[in-house]
């Protein structure tokens, strides 16, 4: 029975794998039937969030569905690893683990032109909010890390963890909790001190 329940719980994550796969803006409302809606307790974690409640830190099936529709948008090609998930039932609560992967191209020529942009807005901030020597580190550092992005190739891969808490409701398995997460190699990009 274990087995078999692992099983379904696997076929869950299939089904969001093939929602991220196509990307179909029609099927979202379809594809939101993936996630529990029983209470307003439904929470996904992006990879850019760090507060509850605000960027990729979303709470409520509206926050949910804003954040798919954006990645199904402007996000690359994501790969969950299916098979290999590491899935745990419980009576009617199951979670998992797995690793996945997001694959985009991006033009060198969109990095340059970002980073002119991104300079300039830094530049044209009114001088109360930022000294000029933490404007300078801001650009020097988005700078060097785009020049070490741009010396590895315009098709990037990155890997990410993916969690995720599943609920059996009304004999089906829905999403309740998730989190998208890629690995810090190096000091996070933000702090608070």
């Amino acid at each position: 029975m274990q087995n078999y329940l692992i099983e379904e719980v696997r076929s869950l994550l299939q089904k969001f794998q093939d929602g991220y796969t196509a990307r179909d803006q029609n099927r979202l409302n379809t594809f939101m039937e993936l996630f529990s809606d029983k209470d307003q307790s439904l929470e996904v974690i992006g990879t850019f969030a760090s507060e509850p409640g605000e960027n990729e830190w979303c709470r409520g099936r509206d926050a949910v569905r804003q954040m798919i529709s954006s990645d199904w948008e402007h996000w690359g090609n994501v790969t969950f690893d299916v098979a290999h998930a590491n899935i745990f039932v419980h009576e009617d609560v199951a979670w998992l683990s797995t690793t996945a992967q997001v694959k985009d191209v991006i033009s060198n020529e969109y990095r340059y032109r970002g980073f002119l942009e991104f300079a300039k807005d830094v530049i044209d901030e009114e001088p109360s909010e930022e000294d000029d020597k933490s404007k300078m580190l801001d650009i020097l550092l988005l700078g060097n890390e785009l020049l070490a992005e741009i010396l590895k190739g315009e098709t990037c891969i990155w890997p990410f963890r993916f969690t995720a808490i599943a609920v059996k409701q009304n004999d089906r398995w829905q999403f309740h909790h998730m989190q998208f997460s890629f690995a810090a190699t190096r000091a996070p990009d933000i702090r608070l001190q």
